[in-house]
């Protein structure tokens, strides 16, 4: 009975399993690298839009006067505009720029889409500006939503003569993997 226990049969079935779990752990690793990768440069690109918002938020935008031209139910007034809340005068913020940028961003689901694109960014992006009274905020609220990834910066400035903080959420549904 030993001598049948080492057929043919079972050395071939040994060899096809074998074979099998070998191919099974080299596709595995490679889709998990690429996973991995496709997912860190994902986090990558959204981290350098984020930094790119922090900066151009605190600017004047362009024209520097862009919210008295802006017609905030109209989005064609929206082209050749570039969004900035700052005043010119270091990290000082101008109260009519932060509601009409509100405005555009609550006004419906596509002018929120159309204000992606003059932040400059793909991603979802979610904008609370707090001071000890009051919060004003702009964008979509990512922790409702199911996100994938998010990314958040923070920043000081003074709107009013009173200081605020400013947090600034960049955040996505979709994965960044390999489909």
């Amino acid at each position: 009975m030993k001598a049948q226990f080492w057929s043919f049969d079972v050395i071939f079935a040994m060899i096809v399993f074998g074979s099998a779990l070998i191919l099974l752990t080299f596709v595995w690793v490679n889709v998990s690298s690429q996973y991995d990768t496709a997912y860190s440069f994902g986090l990558q690109t959204m981290q350098a839009q984020l930094q790119s918002l922090q900066s151009r938020l605190l600017l004047q935008g362009v024209p520097a006067n862009w919210a008295s031209v802006v017609n905030v139910t109209n989005t064609s007034t929206w082209t050749g505009v570039s969004v900035g809340l700052g005043t010119g005068f270091g990290n000082r913020l101008s109260l009519s720029k932060i509601s009409t940028l509100a405005a555009m961003s609550n006004y419906n689901p596509g002018a929120y889409q159309a204000t992606k694109s003059l932040l400059g960014v793909g991603y979802d992006y979610y904008i609370a500006i707090n001071n000890s009274n009051s919060t004003i905020t702009m964008g979509l609220y990512p922790y409702t939503r199911n996100p994938y990834a998010i990314q958040v910066a923070r920043q000081s400035a003074v709107l009013n003569g009173m200081p605020v903080s400013v947090q600034i959420i960049l955040w996505t549904n979709k994965s960044f993997g390999v489909s």
